[in-house]
C-alpha cells in the first residue's frame, strides 16, 4: 500500500525467485501494470469497482465493463488501458503461481474463464453478491500484510476461491461458448498436454501426435502469438517441476530425477544445469528453502 499525489494506492504483489511464479493485486493496473516483477506471461482478473463503465482495448478491439463487472484475459491477448481514465482492479498471476498445481477442470487455467470461450467472459456481480466479492478483495489484501512460508499457499487457495466464485456466475449467465479459435484452442491444449504428461513425453513430435498436428505446424503457430517454442515449454515444464522438488521437499537428486522420468540422474543433472546453469547440487545449496 502506498500513497502517490495525495491519493493512497494499493499494489501488492508475491513473487517466488525460485520458482519464477507471481501473484499480484493492485487497484490501479494501468499506473502499476509495469511495475510489478514479472510483466509477461500473465492471467489476469479485470474488475470495474467503480460506479462508471471503463473501457479498454483488447486485441484493439473496445471492451466495455460496467460497474461491478469482471472478465479475464491471458497472456495470448493484448490489453491496453490508453482509452481507460478510471482505475481499474487487476488479479495477475502466472502458470506458475496457479496452473501447475492441480484443480478441477473448470477451476484450472485452461477452464472455463480462461481459455475456455471464444468471447471474452464479461461476468457481472449481482448486487446480493457484491459483499461476498468485496469480503473476498480485503481479505487478499490482509493475506498480503502476512508475510510467511505459508503466504503463497493461502494465496492460491483464496485465488481458486475467486476463481470459483466467478465460473459459477459465468455458468448462471450463460456466458460460456464453444471456443471457435482453433489456433489459441491448439496453444491450450498443448500446454495441457504438457502438464499431463512432461514427466513421459519430451518430444514436440509427441505432442503433435496427440494434437493431429505436425511439428512444423505447431512452431509456426506457437511463433505467431510470439509464446516460447513448443520444445522449450516442455523443457521448462520439468525445470519447474524440478526445482519444486528441490526447494519443497527433501527428495534427493535421484530420487527425483527418476520421478521426472530420467533413467539416469546424471542425465538429469545435465538437463537441469542446461536449462538452469547450475547442477541440482548447486541450486540445492544456493535455493533450498528447507535448508
Amino acid at each position: 500500500m502506498f500513497w502517490t499525489n495525495g491519493e493512497q494506492r494499493m499494489k501488492f504483489e508475491f513473487y517466488d525467485g525460485k520458482l519464477g511464479s507471481i501473484f499480484g493485486l493492485s487497484d490501479d493496473i494501468k499506473k502499476d501494470g509495469r511495475s510489478f516483477s514479472i510483466t509477461s506471461g500473465t492471467i489476469n482478473f479485470l474488475w470495474n469497482r467503480n460506479s462508471e463503465n471503463i473501457e479498454i482495448l483488447i486485441d484493439g478491439f473496445p471492451v466495455v465493463l460496467g460497474p461491478n463487472q469482471l472478465t479475464t484475459t491471458t497472456y495470448l491477448q493484448h490489453i491496453s488501458f490508453e482509452n481507460t481514465t478510471l482505475p481499474l482492479t487487476a488479479f495477475l498471476f502466472n502458470r506458475e503461481f496457479y496452473c501447475i498445481a492441480d484443480h478441477d477442470a473448470e477451476v484450472s487455467c485452461n477452464g472455463i474463464l480462461f481459455f475456455g470461450t471464444q468471447d471474452l467472459p464479461i461476468i457481472t456481480i449481482p448486487k446480493d453478491q457484491e459483499r461476498k466479492f468485496n469480503t473476498l478483495y480485503e481479505i487478499f489484501q490482509d493475506e498480503f500484510s502476512t508475510s510467511d512460508k505459508i503466504q503463497g499457499d493461502m494465496l492460491q487457495m483464496l485465488l481458486k476461491r475467486l476463481i470459483i466464485m466467478a465460473t459459477r456466475l459465468a455458468k448462471e449467465q450463460l456466458i460460456i461458448k464453444k471456443l471457435d479459435n482453433d489456433q489459441i484452442d491448439v496453444i491450450r491444449k498443448f500446454n495441457v498436454l504438457v502438464d499431463e504428461h512432461y514427466r513421459s513425453k519430451r518430444k514436440v513430435s509427441e505432442y503433435a501426435e496427440l494434437l493431429f498436428k505436425s511439428p512444423k505446424t505447431l512452431s509456426n503457430l506457437f511463433s505467431i502469438y510470439n509464446q516460447k517454442s513448443p520444445q522449450q515449454i516442455i523443457l521448462d515444464r520439468v525445470a519447474l517441476e524440478a526445482k519444486r522438488l528441490i526447494n519443497y521437499t527433501d527428495k534427493q537428486n535421484q530420487e527425483i530425477a527418476y520421478e521426472l522420468g530420467f533413467n539416469d540422474p546424471a542425465h538429469f543433472s545435465r538437463f537441469f544445469k542446461k536449462v538452469t546453469s547450475l547442477s541440482p547440487t548447486e541450486y540445492r545449496e544456493t535455493h533450498n528453502i528447507l535448508h
